[in-house]
């Protein structure tokens, strides 16, 4: 299993069976093609490649928002490479890949990949103004040597699965039906950072997350989740929020983890977000504050217990 950067990196010897896309989230209806692309390279002993970006066309072309990911480079390669694909490349979307003609990229293609059959969606193009459509891509494939197959989407409640409609769920902060889209909890991860120790100090310690700025987080609120951390799994209280009861102005997100005791500065931390219980409230009091989380441990422990992360 393999992650490469660039595709001028790859230098394969065995021919490949290859799919391109940005595959930001690796949702149910990315999880299918790549499944089917692993499936085609074993039945014909060839080489199961992903071709993604990064950044995303959209930033480059400043068609986004400031936190726009739905998933880490590094998570969005492990959660390919862990559906059996062999070689994922992170190829940087820069200018002079967004002018990259249509045929000089089949010859990357070839060059670097031994390409050997194409499988993407329907809508697919590639290269300057996305000229190189499936029209266009068979026609290559006809002269130089390489099959081009189209894949269905998936669909869900009858409409395709997209990037875009999942990142509208996350901040919403409809996490539950992101899950049945992704087919796994929506997650974050990052270090644990010091925080300013006030759940400490009324009974329920917290685990900050530094979290990517560019991944989008799920509308504020409290939430039940299940914290990974130095191989553990613990069911945690998650708050995403300002703090109003003690005026804050930074966006922060920290676990409470259940049943645990320790010090966690400095570990990385997946926090992976199965329900949202409520949404962000400012308090009269810190007794008030109190009983209100400890109202929401007891909610997660209820919503959580027997459960499993998807």
């Amino acid at each position: 299993m393999r992650h490469l950067r660039n595709l001028a990196d790859a230098r394969l010897e065995t021919e490949s069976v290859v799919t391109i896309g940005v595959f930001d989230g690796v949702h149910r209806g990315h999880q299918a093609l790549a499944s089917e692309l692993v499936q085609r390279a074993r039945q014909s002993g060839r080489n199961a490649v992903v071709v993604t970006f990064f950044p995303h066309p959209d930033k480059v072309l400043d068609l986004t928002e400031e936190h726009y990911y739905l998933t880490q480079p590094d998570e969005r390669a492990k959660l390919l490479l862990d559906l059996g694909v062999d070689l994922v490349i992170t190829h940087p979307f820069d200018e002079a890949t967004r002018r990259l003609r249509a045929v000089d990229f089949v010859t990357l293609l070839l060059r670097h990949l031994q390409l050997r059959e194409l499988r993407v969606g329907a809508e697919f193009a590639l290269g300057f103004q996305r000229e190189g459509d499936i029209a266009f891509l068979r026609a290559q494939g006809h002269d130089r040597g390489f099959q081009v197959a189209t894949v269905a989407p998936v669909t869900a409640h009858g409409e395709r699965i997209r990037s875009s409609d999942l990142r509208d769920l996350v901040r919403a902060g409809d996490v539950q039906s992101a899950a049945a889209l992704l087919g796994r909890n929506y997650s974050l991860s990052g270090e644990v950072v010091m925080g300013e120790q006030r759940g400490r100090r009324i009974g329920f310690p917290t685990a900050n997350l530094a979290v990517w700025r560019e991944q989008i987080v799920p509308a504020r609120g409290v939430y039940a989740a299940w914290a990974q951390v130095a191989g553990q799994r613990h069911m945690a209280a998650t708050n995403i929020g300002l703090r109003p009861t003690f005026g804050g102005e930074s966006l922060s997100v920290e676990a409470h983890l259940l049943d645990f005791s320790g010090e966690l500065y400095g570990a990385r931390m997946t926090l992976a977000f199965v329900e949202r219980l409520r949404r962000e409230q400012k308090f009269a009091s810190l007794d008030e504050l109190t009983a209100q989380i400890g109202a929401d441990v007891e909610a997660v422990r209820a919503r959580l217990s027997g459960g499993s992360a998807t």
